[in-house]
């Protein structure tokens, strides 16, 4: 007797894949591009009718991805019931169909949903941003709006004169960014927290959560609705072409930045690092030494950080200027920075259940939280 054949879907919220064929538990796929864009890499679907049968599910292609270097050593995210995300066994053949990564998986139950990372929906979002707007000393603040008309949410908070931005998702496949700022906004809320408590004496807090919502719900790796990557924007932005960063950015002229970051994911590295500001035409040592000092810090904080895996640093004077973090650091003399976390594990502490997951991400927000808050205390006493 022959098994029924799987369905798989991916219209929904975030929602990345096309079947390409179904055989019975096994199917061939390939990814979506992003609107008006040939990034690719972020995928989201769900696989009915397989309790049971071990699914063997072939995303084909990858070679033309974004970052081929990602697809070796990766394990896709898997959940039964949407809450909790495990990762299935994957193993990724160059030579195959230009490039295949194979997810092997036995539910238990006849649904299972796979994604590139685990998922942070639109209505999860909303329901961070009510949450935290109800919390006291909370103000919600509406900076603007996409081009899918979608708010460019902002929650401020704390009575001290540093202000600091906090950022996430301009790449909107690198979901791990707003479980971070859940983690982040757990500490800052907490009225029980002493770290939470004196952040918001010293610091006034602007945190964007979401930066690029059309790009979240509409299934992309890296850009917006029309295919532009907004974290290049930053130099000039455009309301026809990077509205978010505009609104943003403009809120930054407004109140001033002392320290900014901007939190990512990273496709290939395998650990959690820091990106600086190297290479701004008014770098000086003094704004070098700022920054070195909080990754000192926050790597003796957390086990979960490391600082000798990393990006190449750039040469005096050759900084993008179009990067949210050096545009910062030029613009305002900010101590700026890019956190970046990683798709598959960190593999100085490696987690075989998960790798890298919400829940260590949102631990990561709240360490980070208090290195701002050791950073800040270090700077006053000289």
């Amino acid at each position: 007797m022959t098994s029924s054949p799987i369905s798989i879907d991916a219209a929904f919220d975030s929602g990345n894949i096309e079947v390409l064929s179904i055989d019975g538990a096994s199917a061939r796929l390939k990814i979506r591009k992003d609107h008006q864009s040939d990034f690719f890499q972020w995928f989201h679907f769900r696989v009915a009718g397989a309790a049971g049968r071990e699914l063997v599910l072939k995303i084909t292609g990858l070679d033309a991805s974004a970052y081929p270097d990602g697809w070796p050593g990766y394990n896709a995210a898997v959940s039964e019931d949407r809450q909790f995300w495990a990762r299935a066994a994957g193993s990724y053949d160059k030579g195959e169909e230009q490039g295949t990564l194979t997810i092997r998986y036995t539910p238990d139950s006849d649904l299972a949903w796979f994604a590139y990372f685990a998922p942070y929906s639109m209505e999860r979002h909303h329901d961070l941003i009510a949450q935290v707007a109800e919390a006291d000393g909370v103000t919600y603040r509406c900076l603007g709006h996409s081009l899918d008309g979608q708010p460019i949410d902002c929650l401020e908070l704390g009575e001290g004169k540093t202000q600091v931005w906090l950022y996430a998702r301009q790449h909107p496949g690198e979901s791990m960014a707003e479980w971070w700022m859940e983690g982040a906004l757990d500490c800052l809320t907490d009225p029980a927290d002493p770290v939470a408590r004196r952040l918001r004496q010293l610091c006034r807090f602007h945190v964007v959560p979401n930066a690029n919502p059309d790009g979240s719900r509409r299934g992309h790796l890296r850009t917006n609705a029309v295919g532009t990557n907004l974290n290049r924007e930053w130099e000039s932005p455009t309301a026809e072409k990077s509205p978010e960063v505009l609104a943003i950015r403009n809120a930054m002229d407004e109140s001033g930045v002392d320290f900014a970051m901007d939190v990512h994911g990273d496709e290939a590295i395998p650990a959690v690092f820091l990106a600086g500001f190297e290479g701004i035409p008014s770098w000086s040592q003094g704004l070098q030494d700022g920054f070195d000092r909080y990754k000192a810090i926050l790597a003796r904080r957390t086990p979960d950080f490391q600082t000798r895996l990393g990006y190449p640093v750039a040469r005096a004077g050759h900084a993008n200027m179009t990067m949210s973090t050096n545009q910062l650091a030029e613009r305002f003399g900010a101590v700026s920075m890019t956190l970046e976390m990683p798709f598959k594990d960190y593999d100085g502490l490696p987690c075989t259940v998960q790798n890298w997951s919400p829940e260590r991400s949102a631990g990561l927000g709240r360490d980070c939280m208090g290195a701002l808050l050791e950073w800040l205390e270090e700077r006053a006493a000289g």
